[in-house]
């Protein structure tokens, strides 16, 4: 078991990418199902499943790539790590690649992405960037 779900999402996420999979299968979390919510709704990721085989949940997500075969994500990296938490307000989110790509943040409101965030006005623990 890691010790960083997240960043353990986003390495099998990379790596899936550079093997060009097709798909990806990780444990689930209501953070991860989250994560992915973003990733679908800013149209990084094609879908994303939950199943259940017996106890064991599991996160499946369908990657997307450009008709040249280049994948959309073109970096993914954990910002806020569980030896270096980064916390921002409202107004200090961060825009990434000049609001092309999208931050993730965890919230009081739930977790959403920086654009969300910034319009609702409401800060918190920035989790990763993706372009």
């Amino acid at each position: 078991m890691p010790n960083d779900p997240v960043s353990d999402m986003l390495t099998r996420i990379r790596n899936a990418l550079r093997a060009r999979h097709a798909r990806v299968e990780m444990p689930s979390s209501k953070l991860k199902v989250e994560i992915a919510r973003i990733l679908k709704e800013e149209g990084y990721i094609g879908n994303f499943k939950v199943s259940e085989e017996g106890k064991k949940k599991t996160l499946r997500i369908v990657l997307r790539y450009t008709p040249e075969g280049e994948s959309v994500i073109s970096t993914l990296e954990r910002v806020s790590r569980p030896g270096r938490r980064v916390y921002v307000g409202a107004g200090e989110i961060p825009k990434v690649l000049g609001d092309l790509g999208v931050n993730i943040l965890t919230t009081p409101r739930g977790v959403m992405s920086g654009k969300s965030a910034r319009k609702g006005g409401v800060g918190g623990e920035i989790l990763c960037s993706v372009t």
